[in-house]
């Protein structure tokens, strides 16, 4: 068994880059391109924020790449606007050395009582020790992971548009979230605040969660 903790890749973003195509995309609308200057995408974006019209913002895209819990990624599912190729515990069999002959558990950092995690880890150690039983006596992972919990770490590969990912901001950031994916998607957001204010500028989010807790984000050129 392996603790793991979770982490998440942003693709490297061009904020201003990605604006300015927008505006233009949006310009079509009023054939008003010739009003574009080196800043006019700052007011038009604002503008059409403030007034509800965001379906410009579909026109870009961003992808990230992270390593999180099985609950994560089935909360982040429910978002229908967007891309996923998740792995699979149907064709990954932990007891194989591609995957170090063992199952790797996300570290639940959000609980701060010993006891508790002792139980967690426990609990855990239980489950690899039986899924690998299974496999020796011939399972095949359509069983074995009828035994992952939620805990189970997985690579998530995830593609939203501007305008979904301010929307998954909005509801994954807050303080009604499950713990585990705030401390995911805020290090994404604080990101995206600071390419592309804005779009992301008046997003809020969990300012009193714990930033111990905040998976590692890492800006890539390439997943």
């Amino acid at each position: 068994m392996k603790i793991v903790k979770p982490w998440v890749e942003v693709e490297k973003i061009d904020g201003v880059k990605i604006m300015k195509r927008l505006e233009r995309a949006c310009r079509t609308c009023y054939r008003s391109e010739g009003k574009i200057t080196e800043d006019s995408y700052k007011n038009l974006l604002n503008n059409c924020i403030t007034r509800g019209h965001e379906s410009v913002l579909e026109h870009e895209k961003v992808s990230i790449r992270m390593c999180c819990d099985i609950g994560v990624y089935k909360d982040l599912t429910r978002h229908r606007i967007a891309s996923f190729s998740i792995e699979s515990t149907r064709y990954c069999s932990y007891d194989k050395d591609k995957y170090n002959n063992e199952i790797k558990f996300i570290e639940p950092a959000y609980i701060e009582d010993k006891q508790m995690m002792e139980v967690w880890k426990k609990s855990m150690l239980e489950i690899e020790k039986n899924y690998m039983e299974l496999k020796k006596l011939g399972a095949k992972n359509d069983v074995c992971r009828l035994l992952l919990p939620h805990s189970t770490a997985a690579e998530v590969t995830m593609t939203a548009n501007i305008r979904e990912w301010k929307h998954i901001f909005e509801l994954r950031c807050s303080n009604h979230a499950h713990p585990a994916i705030r401390q995911l998607l805020i290090p994404v957001l604080l990101y995206f605040k600071k390419e592309m204010p804005e779009i992301y500028k008046d997003i809020s989010y969990d300012e009193e969660l714990n930033k111990d807790y905040y998976a590692e984000l890492r800006i890539v050129d390439d997943f």
